[in-house]
């Protein structure tokens, strides 16, 4: 956002450098008084003319390199623009899967904790039952993939992000 600042700047700075100089052509050309009937003043004024017209044409063609560069940094900065949109829109679709796998995470850790604490009561009341023993090995796997998921999702968050410094150290 501080070079986009940077480049109102200069257009602004720009358009004020060239209007400063078509004043300076208007009040020349204003100034030469066209009635004169002297032979030396029309050769003058002749002169002056010319001089005022190849002085317009460098303007001119200054104007035309001025409004070309700030075009250029405006479609460098448009394009720059897109990108860091793009990137922060990849950036937030990634936190929303790292959020998604946290949070199957926490459940199935949920799930894991209450299976242990009803078969430690089923081994204290010296009950045997295949059902619980069965839940638990399932919400252990469960968990094993959430926490295998939750690592992946973090893992590819990283590289997206370490990804354009290794690229830049090239």
């Amino acid at each position: 956002m501080l070079e986009w600042g940077r480049v109102m700047n200069d257009i602004i700075e720009l358009e004020g450098r060239i209007a400063a100089a078509l004043g300076r052509i208007r009040r020349q050309v204003e100034a030469m008084s066209p009635t004169r009937t002297d032979a030396d003043d029309a050769d003058k004024s002749a002169e002056t003319i010319a001089a005022l017209t190849a002085r317009l044409d460098e303007e001119r063609t200054v104007n035309a390199q001025l409004e070309e560069r700030v075009r250029a940094l405006k479609d460098r900065q448009d394009g720059r623009l897109s990108e860091l949109e793009a990137q922060a829109e990849a950036g937030t679709k990634r936190l929303a899967d790292l959020d998604t796998e946290l949070q199957r995470l926490q459940a199935v850790n949920t799930e894991l904790r209450a299976v242990a604490s009803e078969m430690r009561r089923a081994l204290q009341d010296e009950v045997a039952d295949p059902e619980l023993v069965n839940r638990a090995a399932i919400a252990e796997l469960d968990a094993v993939s959430a926490a295998r998921d939750a690592d992946r999702a973090e893992v590819e968050a990283i590289l997206s992000e370490l990804a354009p410094l290794i690229g830049e150290g090239r």
